[in-house]
């Protein structure tokens, strides 16, 4: 039996940041600890990962200590919580519970994913107490923007945590189960050691308006248009669907469903009778047929992401479905930080063609499914814990949300980063401990960890250009034939209209021709020479300094 001396909380994701969530909690000595994971998440590459699909959290501790996981929690079914499952699971193999919903969603889109691992998941039921290794686990129900959403109450020999995951306080929630106050006052009375909670919205004063609230106005849209109405919105989010849907249906329009992703949620929702009483929807194919004043299309791209639906009909691009100047496009959605640009392009190029656009800066058409700060001050006084532990925000967030914790009179309050691990008993609730934490890219097929050098040789490749010369010289470091001169990514033309492949060819020759015979023999040196000699002219002409690359076949 390990030893529980000690209980830890080591975030490996999403803990100065938004997205790619990886939480651990430690019990035992130093040396024997004993693990539970909870949550598996992916996000987002931006800018500084040029060609990058998606970003994961790096493993490699956990490969380390692989044979002391006792499993793998998974608290809903978003991306952020569960994306990474497919590609890293496999290389731990740890037993996994979740819910029924999140568990359908995942192997849903498992079989539409060519190759991708059978993973076998435990279905636990909510409020259902499950004993993991030296964790007992429960599952309770909170309000979220998908179904199925849940806190988690882990309890040990050293005291009991209640892990948030992703909530908000939503008495009409559309679809799925409120936040459960009373189980969340009973764990209070039982006495919680610490509470590591969502601070997504830490920064935002009041409560969230409820989904039942954007359903209204949703109506209220749909009736006012006058032509073709698309809404975007995140596929998971099944309550906004459902809201639609009837919206779409209460004004007498038909309603066209367009997107892989949304087509996967809305047949696991269908399945598990939360879209009961709504007529199947269309498929894309039928957008073209109806007429402009009766259809309601629901759509991928919220994000946009450049090979979904909406990018694009934004660009005109899509096979089945067109807009026209007069049509509507509702963004039921929030931006996730980083896709502001694109989500531009994507506004814009509507907006070019004559299309109107709406968000949630026109009307109430989204609420997020985070908690505001008065519906973090509720938790705090249902809760009542001995120590804090923001989690789930960038920097801001997480020491607004410290700060709001200190407000409401909690005794210890401890601010993490991915990488630190945190004791929570006994004794006070300190940084004790760091473990290796990283990224991974996926790229393609492969998972390419961030300290490799091929994200910051593709970005200089993407700023300077490379030039590559290749070139055949004989034994006696004499030049046999016409050097051969590619450039790419570099101007054509240099400052004062110089031809810049000329410039090039003529540094080759003229290098080779001013150096001593014994450093043309030498391939290395040669190489050398003729790199610097190549960069120095490149950069004479455009004012920056290309990548070179110089191969040298000796005859």
């Amino acid at each position: 039996m390990a030893d529980t001396s000690e209980l830890v909380f080591a975030p490996l994701g999403g803990v100065g940041e938004i997205g790619m969530n990886l939480g651990l909690y430690g019990i035992g000595s130093r040396r024997q600890r004993t693990w539970l994971m909870v949550d598996l998440g992916m996000s987002f590459a931006g800018d500084e990962a040029p060609g990058v699909d998606l970003v994961l959290p790096d493993i490699r501790f956990l490969e380390s200590v692989k044979d002391k996981i006792a499993g793998l929690i998974l608290t809903h079914g978003h991306e952020d919580h569960v994306g990474a499952l497919l590609d890293l699971w496999p290389k731990l193999k740890c037993p996994i519970y979740t819910t029924r919903f999140t568990a359908a969603l995942l192997e849903a889109k498992r079989l539409q994913e060519p190759g991708a691992p059978k993973i076998p998941i435990t279905v636990v039921k909510s409020l259902t107490q499950v004993d993991i290794g030296p964790f007992q686990v429960e599952f309770i129900p909170v309000a979220h923007s998908i179904p199925d959403s849940h806190a988690i109450a882990i309890r040990t020999s050293a005291g009991l945590v209640l892990h948030t995951g992703d909530w908000k306080l939503d008495p009409t929630p559309v679809v799925g189960h409120v936040t459960d106050e009373a189980r969340l006052r009973a764990l209070g009375d039982e006495g919680v050691r610490a509470m590591i909670c969502d601070s997504t919205n830490a920064i935002r004063d009041g409560v969230s308006p409820s989904e039942a609230d954007v359903a209204e106005t949703l109506k209220d849209v749909v009736a006012k248009a006058r032509h073709r109405i698309a809404f975007t919105t995140f596929s998971s989010n099944v309550a906004r669907v459902r809201s639609i849907a009837e919206a779409a249906y209460a004004n007498g329009r038909e309603v066209v469903v367009v997107g892989r992703a949304m087509d996967r949620v809305i047949g696991v929702a269908r399945e598990q009778g939360l879209l009961d009483g709504l007529p199947p929807f269309r498929g894309s194919e039928a957008f073209g047929f109806l007429p402009r004043e009766k259809v309601v299309a629901i759509v991928t791209g919220s994000q946009g992401e450049p090979r979904a639906a909406l990018r694009r009909i934004a660009e005109d691009d899509h096979p089945e479905i067109a807009l026209s100047s007069g049509d509507m496009v509702v963004f039921s959605s929030r931006t996730i930080p980083g896709n502001e640009r694109v989500v531009g392009q994507v506004i814009n190029g509507l907006v070019k063609r004559g299309i109107k656009v709406m968000t949630d800066r026109d009307a109430l058409v989204h609420v997020s499914g985070h908690p505001r700060r008065g519906e973090l001050q509720q938790m705090y006084s249902w809760v009542r814990p001995q120590v804090s532990v923001p989690v789930h925000g960038e920097a801001l967030h997480l020491f607004e949300h410290a700060a709001l914790a200190r407000g409401m009179g909690v005794p210890e309050i401890v601010n993490c980063f991915d990488g630190h691990v945190i004791r929570l008993a006994p004794g006070p609730a300190e940084r004790v401990d760091d473990i290796p934490f990283g990224r991974l890219y996926k790229d393609g097929r492969l998972l390419i960890p961030d300290t490799a050098r091929t994200i910051p040789e593709r970005k200089r490749l993407g700023f300077v250009g490379v030039v590559s010369v290749a070139l055949a010289v004989d034994r006696g470091g004499n030049l046999v034939g016409d050097p051969s001169v590619e450039i790419t990514g570099v101007p054509e033309r240099g400052e004062g209209g110089i031809d810049m492949l000329d410039q090039v060819l003529d540094t080759v020759v003229t290098t080779m021709e001013n150096l001593p015979k014994a450093r043309r023999r030498d391939a290395d040196a040669l190489s050398d020479t003729l790199e610097r000699a190549v960069r120095g002219t490149v950069n004479a002409a455009w004012g920056k300094k290309p990548v070179c690359h110089v191969h040298i076949v000796e005859v």
